[in-house]
């Protein structure tokens, strides 16, 4: 087993998962990666950060129906190829630096499909953070309080479809298939901290560690 651990959290729209990794992170004194990995795949890759935003989370549904031979191998393309900034390249480049960090260092990871990318390694806890729509729509409307609640329903709904087009086109697998997760975590009926105690308390019962003692 390695000698770090990873807690990859991957969350509905409205779930506050990443609200949740991040207490996560701060009570085991670790990092704490989601948007920052945009920023280090493109100090990596030479390719502005903003392609990589572009990219990120939003893939059209006519990419992934015809595009089943083009989902996630591993494969970089080199800087004199076409699709050296295409979106799959892109995600590779991400790819990458999700499996060194989980190779090198404590942390969690929020989103990016790296549930998936890290299936095969050993000291990896794979989370599901989820709430009903309903809850996820009243939590939301907080922070829109300038749309209505038919705006927001739309939002939600359109940002859990995007992510769910996103992981299609990258792992040809469904987001919310249960088998990809350790454990999920339903946000209305844990506040935040004692969701952050239950991934804590699964973190110590997988490796057989103090993870409530800061590493």
């Amino acid at each position: 087993m390695a000698d770090n651990y990873v807690i990859t959290i991957a969350r509905e729209h409205g779930s506050q998962g990443n609200k949740v990794g991040k207490i996560v992170a701060d009570r085991l004194g670790i990092a704490f990666y989601d948007y920052k990995l945009l920023r280090l795949a493109s100090d990596r890759s030479g390719i502005s950060e903003e392609l990589f935003g572009a990219a990120d989370e939003d893939v059209h549904r006519r990419k992934i129906f015809n595009a089943a031979s083009k989902v996630y191998t591993g494969k970089l393309l080199p800087p004199d190829s076409d699709e050296f900034t295409s979106d799959l390249n892109l995600f590779t480049f991400q790819a990458e630096i999700i499996k060194e960090l989980a190779s090198n260092e404590n942390c969690v990871i929020v989103g990016r499909c790296a549930d998936y990318l890290l299936r095969d390694r050993h000291n990896v806890l794979r989370v599901f953070v989820h709430a009903p729509l309903e809850a996820r729509i009243k939590q939301q409307m907080f922070i829109l309080p300038q749309k209505s609640e038919a705006e927001v329903r739309r939002h939600v709904l359109t940002t859990d479809k995007k992510r769910a087009d996103y992981y299609k086109r990258y792992t040809g697998s469904d987001w919310r298939d249960a088998s990809h997760f350790d454990i999920s975590v339903d946000t209305s009926m844990h506040p935040l901290e004692e969701a952050a105690d239950i991934i804590i308390s699964n973190l110590d019962v997988m490796f057989k560690i103090n993870a409530n003692k800061k590493k």
